[in-house]
């Protein structure tokens, strides 16, 4: 059984520097990019923190939500494919 965390984002916002922290202690990281969806391997495809940045925090500064960590995969924003492929 796995351990469950839910965090409200509103009451606790995580900003700019947990959410990179945060991001490379996944394996991957899956997050949309406005219709896209944008897949990093932490390892595979060494992305700079202005990159995961980009990616992960929102023009608040913060952690975008959605945020979903299944296992060792980081997934933010959303999207319904996304879901579906990610977490079946």
């Amino acid at each position: 059984m796995s351990a469950t965390t839910e965090v409200n984002a509103k009451k606790e916002p995580i900003d700019a520097t947990a959410a990179i922290k945060l991001a490379r202690t996944a394996s991957v990281v899956v997050a949309t990019k406005g219709k896209s969806v944008i897949r990093l391997n932490i390892k595979k495809d060494k992305p700079t923190d202005e990159e995961l940045r980009g990616l992960i925090v929102g023009p608040s500064g913060n952690l975008r939500a959605p945020t979903i960590r299944c296992g060792k995969t980081l997934i933010v924003g959303f999207n319904q494919e996304m879901y579906s492929n990610e977490l079946g």
